[in-house]
């Protein structure tokens, strides 16, 4: 029997995605030296030593601001994550957020909260109290959705059934998020558009350089006076300053987020919730399933789905003995792995290769056992960054 893989778990993960990674094949610890594999969450693996022995990094849930990816990629290992596992989480989170502040539900909730119990006036000082509080309905509002990804598209279709109006903008949309999308949705040219004509601008974006600050001093003056700017995405998308700025100045008259901050503490018109976006039982076994899947096909068949840093290529297997190389996108690789394949007398099965920026993976089926030195002498090409031998067990 093979060896088993040993995977290093950092974060408290759902045992019905550790249960993916069955025992006779898999070793799970918290503190394991030499993984094969670190499977996390939120642990942070800036600074960390990540081991030479890591060939892959599976992290439950949708970002991966705390892995340091660039230097992943450049030692040949992918980060999976599993985008759309928490997307309905997420999806309720912001429309909870809506009705929190179009409804003033947490001064209302406040307000409650400070009411004695014993007071004979109590029925009189809730009537007369409750006048403070009341809201606006959704129906009839205008949604603005940034980034329409699985995400983005649940929010749009829920809040059509709302009776909203909804505008959508992602300049890089996928043709899955775009057959998702609900056809009311009017598809708006530009960030600026969005912000100019809804009520609530709901943002669904990765954090990025591109998208840091994407709400800034420059742009929040462009929405409604009396506007609700919600943040379920990453922290750094909205310039926090900018934005308590504009709520002081009533340029703006809410801002959502599950990112507490100093810069927010304690703003009257602010509700920052503890990071709850997928934080839901069904949401983080969805994460654990999706990305435990994943890792295990990758380490035992090669194959790659959702690898923030990978092409996605998946082969069927059509002989026991596959080799997976990643490597540098540049002219005439598959031709030097051909050529080492040929010197060591190997009749190529099957190759298959995919690109994504300078990253390009390679699976090759080939007829017959694969020596030693054929791995060494491909791992030796120039822009070869890893290479692993996937045979069969007998």
């Amino acid at each position: 029997m093979a060896d088993k893989f040993r995977v290093l778990v950092l974060n408290q993960i759902s045992p019905l995605g550790l249960a993916r990674l069955p025992a006779e094949r898999y070793t799970l610890a918290k503190d394991l030296a030499a993984p094969d594999a670190i499977l996390l969450r939120s642990a942070d693996l800036h600074g960390r030593d990540i081991p030479a022995s890591v060939l892959a990094i599976a992290r439950a849930g949708a970002g991966t601001n705390n892995i340091p990816v660039p230097a992943l990629s450049a030692r040949g290992i992918p980060v999976f994550n599993a985008p759309g596992a928490n997307a309905n989480a997420v999806k309720e989170l912001v429309v909870a957020g809506m009705l929190l502040a179009a409804r003033n539900l947490a001064e209302a909730l406040a307000f409650v909260a400070g009411l004695d119990p014993e007071d004979a006036d109590l029925a009189k000082k809730v009537e007369d109290g409750k006048k403070a509080y009341a809201g606006t309905e959704l129906t009839g509002q205008t949604l603005g959705i940034i980034g329409l990804g699985k995400i983005g598209c649940l929010v749009a279709d829920a809040a059509i059934k709302l009776g909203m109006s909804v505008y959508g903008y992602d300049p890089e949309i996928t043709v899955d998020a775009a057959w998702s999308l609900p056809a009311q949705v009017r598809r708006a040219g530009s960030v600026a558009e969005v912000l100019k004509n809804a009520d609530f601008v709901s943002l669904h974006v990765p954090l990025l350089p591109a998208t840091r600050d994407l709400v800034n001093a420059g742009n929040v003056g462009l929405m409604k006076p009396g506007a609700v700017l919600l943040n379920f995405s990453r922290e750094g998308v909205v310039d926090e300053t900018a934005v308590i700025e504009a709520l002081n100045a009533n340029k703006l008259g809410r801002y959502v987020c599950d990112f507490p901050s100093a810069v927010l503490s304690g703003q009257p018109r602010v509700i920052a919730l503890p990071h709850l976006g997928a934080s839901t039982a069904e949401a983080e076994e969805n994460c654990a399933l999706m990305v435990a899947e994943q890792l295990r096909d990758y380490l035992e068949h090669g194959n790659v789905q959702n690898a923030v840093n990978f092409p996605n290529l998946a082969m069927p297997r059509e002989s026991a003995f596959r080799v997976a190389i990643a490597n540098a996108n540049v002219p005439n690789m598959l031709g030097q792995i051909s050529t080492a394949m040929a010197q060591a007398g190997l009749n190529i099965h099957t190759m298959v290769n995919k690109s994504r920026a300078d990253m390009a993976y390679t699976l090759v089926d080939v007829d017959s056992p694969v020596p030693p030195a054929t791995i060494a002498s491909i791992a030796a090409i120039a822009g070869v960054l890893a290479v692993r031998y996937l045979p069969l067990e007998a």
